[in-house]
Parts: structure tokens; sequence; C-alpha cells
């Protein structure tokens, strides 16, 4: 059980880190909590010494130091998932400076491998060779991403919508695509190819978009202004986990999708076939990951559209961003990251810490990579 103390300090100390004043945040943790015997403790000390850090223009020790602050609060809370996002959003930040989050000084000192370092590089060659095809089969398990749903897609109903989605994610247009809108209880929104992009900024995600296919709607030899007609079938209709395409209006419809939340049947979104209005549904999700944890489609849906939202219905701190949508057939895989909009990174979860077909010639140009680094550094 948390002391009043501790929970006291920990809204003053947010309060000043907040206010960017981090080393009164730290002060106040500090009074809190001085054992420092929760893991929250240690999390807040990350953020407080990490602004610390880039406001003494990105002081190196006091980067490292916020990086064992976090692995800190990752020992005596190993599920934090959001002292795990920060952790490796600092590490891909300071990967940009050119900073060295720690490690390798056990195993290389000046130049040269120390005697830990040598027992090391035996012990790892002797891995190399013995677990060629172990090590990646382990690896195969650990999930990439932060969340994947799998969506079997509806072409005997909605056919110009399939194709169009396929053709978008077979040539990588959702690819660092925001989900921009996300109401818990109702949808997740996404797939503006034109303004969601995460790493662009997305403020005017929601306002455009288009079809892949030239339909007979919009100027032909204007792509972006290509959109779908409606493809209304009664046989399918709004309920949880159904894809769907947004829209503005009657045949409007361009990149942009919807996934139902767990829950939710918005019949009012339904079309009749023959007349205007409505919204056509193309997919289904049937399966899915959410941090490593196998569940239902609807489920991980319903864990995205938990995230904290601001005006307008957007998503932040954790932004949900497509990585990458493969098609198999009739069936999408759609992978995600909750990337952090108040970081420069433009990675987040697992994806930062999975090393995928690991081979022989990898681990050691790995290796001799992070030697060259000590040298210069």
């Amino acid at each position: 059980m948390v002391s009043k103390k501790i929970e006291q300090g920990w809204e003053k100390a947010e309060i000043q880190i907040k206010q960017e004043n981090p080393v009164k945040a730290l002060e106040i943790l500090r009074a809190a909590d001085a054992d420092a015997t929760e893991s929250k403790t240690w999390r807040l000390a990350g953020e407080a010494k990490a602004m610390h850090a880039r406001q003494s223009k990105n002081d190196k020790r006091m980067f490292k130091e916020a990086v064992g602050h976090y692995e800190s609060a990752l020992k005596s809370n190993p599920n934090d998932k959001k002292t795990r996002r920060s952790l490796n959003s600092l590490r891909s930040e300071m990967d940009g400076l050119g900073i060295r989050a720690g490690g390798m000084t056990l195993l290389i000192d000046d130049g040269a491998p120390t005697f830990l370092g040598i027992i090391s590089i035996v012990v790892a060659i002797g891995l190399v060779l013995v677990g060629l095809k172990v090590i990646p089969d382990y690896l195969a398990e650990e999930s990439e991403y932060d969340a994947t749903i799998v969506i079997t897609l509806y072409p005997e109903a909605a056919p110009k919508a399939v194709d169009s989605f396929k053709i978008h994610a077979n040539e990588g247009r959702y690819d660092g695509i925001v989900f921009h809108r996300v109401i818990d209880n109702f949808m997740i929104q996404g797939g503006d190819v034109e303004n969601g992009q995460f790493s662009s900024g997305w403020s005017n995600a929601g306002t455009g978009g288009y079809s892949s296919t030239f339909y007979g709607i919009g100027q032909e030899s204007d792509m972006t202004t290509w959109a779908l007609p409606d493809e209304f079938n009664t046989n399918y209709r709004h309920a949880p986990g159904i894809l769907a395409m947004a829209n503005s209006g009657p045949n409007t419809g361009g990149s942009q999708f919807y996934l139902v939340d767990k829950g939710s049947t918005p019949s009012h979104l339904d079309g009749t076939p023959g007349e205007s209005g409505g919204h056509t549904v193309f997919g289904l999700a049937v399966s899915g990951q959410w941090f490593g944890d196998n569940m239902s489609g609807i489920d991980v849906i319903d864990e995205i559209s938990k995230v904290a939202t601001g005006d307008g219905d957007k998503p932040s701190p954790d932004v949900p961003t497509i990585q990458s949508i493969e098609i198999d057939g009739n069936t999408a895989i759609m992978h995600i990251n909750l990337l952090d909009s108040s970081s420069d990174s433009s990675l987040s979860g697992s994806a930062m810490m999975t090393v995928p077909n690991l081979s022989m010639i990898a681990s050691t140009s790995v290796f001799l990579a992070a030697a060259i680094a000590t040298r210069q550094e």
C-alpha cells in the first residue's frame, strides 16, 4: 500500500515536470520516497533527469542516469508498459544524439576487450554456432509490435473497398499512419494517407485520403481526388470488430477506415442498397495480440480505444500508429505501435528491442560496431 506522503509527492513532482522544473521535481521525489521503494518514483525520476539532461545541453551523464532510473523502475515492476515505452523512446533519442546508454564498458575498455569481454566473446561464438536455429526460433516468439490485428476482408460485400484497401497496404501507404480519432466504446479511426503520417506531424489527420484506384469519381488525372462508391450489403452490418470505410457523405470514401469497438453496435452507420447515406462494411477483426498476449481482434481494438485522448478525440501522448499491413489473400494483418507524441522518437514498444532474422554475420557485425563505437567515444 503506497503511503499518502509518497502519492502527494508524485503529484507535486508531476506538476513540476509539466512546468519544466526537473531539479525541483527530483528534490520532491527524494523527500517523499527517500528509500526509492516504489516503481513510479523511479519512473518520474527518470522523466525529470532526462528533462534536466536536455536543459543542460544534452548532458551525457544525466541521460545515462535517466536510463538507470527507468531500469530501476522496471526491476521493481517489469510489467510497467509506460516505463518501458519511455525508456525505449529515451534510448532512441540518445542514439540520435550519438550517446550510448551504457553496457559495453564491462566488455571493452579503451578499445580493448576486458577479461570479461574475452570470456563473453568465446561464449557468444559458441552460442551462435550451436544455437543458430534455436535463437531465431526464440526471437520469433517475441512480439515485434505493441498490437496486431488480424482482419478478414469481405470482397463479396464490398469488392472496390477491399481492392483499394489492399493496394494501399501493399504499396506501403498505410505505413506510419496514425489512428487520429479514438473514441472508447465506439470506434478507432485512421488511414489518412495524405495527412496522417506520424513522423511528419499529423495535426490535419482526418482531412485527406483517396482511393487507390479510379472508380469514376473525381478527376482521373489527379489521384488525390479519387473516391470510392458506396457498397452496401444487408448481410454485412456494423457490429464490434467491423472494419468500415470512413466518408464525408455519399460516395466519398477514400483511404480512411475505422474499426468498431467492443460493445458498440452503431446501426445508424449502416447503409441501404440503392439509398444514400451510411458507411461501407468491408471486413472483420478476428484475432490479434496486445503486447504479446493473444486475444480476439475485438479485444485488441478495445485496448487501443482506451488510450488517453485530447481535443477532437486525438490520442495523446500515446498515438496508435500503423507500422505495416500485410495482405495474404483476403486476410489483412495490421501491425501497430503506440508512439510517444511528446518525444522525437518514431519507434516504440518492443519494436526497438527485437533483432529479427539473427545470423552469425549479424551477431558479429553488432559486436564489432559496438566495439568501434566504444573506441570512438
